[in-house]
């Protein structure tokens, strides 16, 4: 399978958005509880939103999610093309 014809499958996109929210979810809690100890949402995302930065860490959440999305379900489906080939 080659590189276009991996990225126009729909199974390809999907396991992009679940890894990417997936990240998301772990990097975000991880980051509050080294940064505040415990479970201090309100804390954790007004300050990284206060004084005009809302745009600029949505912008960073999305293209993180998306990085880390695209990159690790990229080297699945080339692995499972490879087993595929091999058998």
């Amino acid at each position: 399978m080659k590189f276009k014809e991996m990225i126009s499958q729909r199974a390809f996109w999907k396991s992009v958005l679940l890894l990417g929210i997936s990240f998301l979810i772990v990097y975000d809690v991880v980051s509050m509880l080294f940064e505040y100890g415990g479970f201090h949402f309100k804390t954790f995302f007004a300050e990284r939103t206060e004084d005009g930065k809302l745009f600029r860490f949505i912008a960073g959440q999305l293209l993180a999610a998306f990085a880390y999305g695209f990159i690790i379900s990229f080297g699945q489906f080339r692995a499972k093309q490879k087993k595929d080939a091999g058998n």
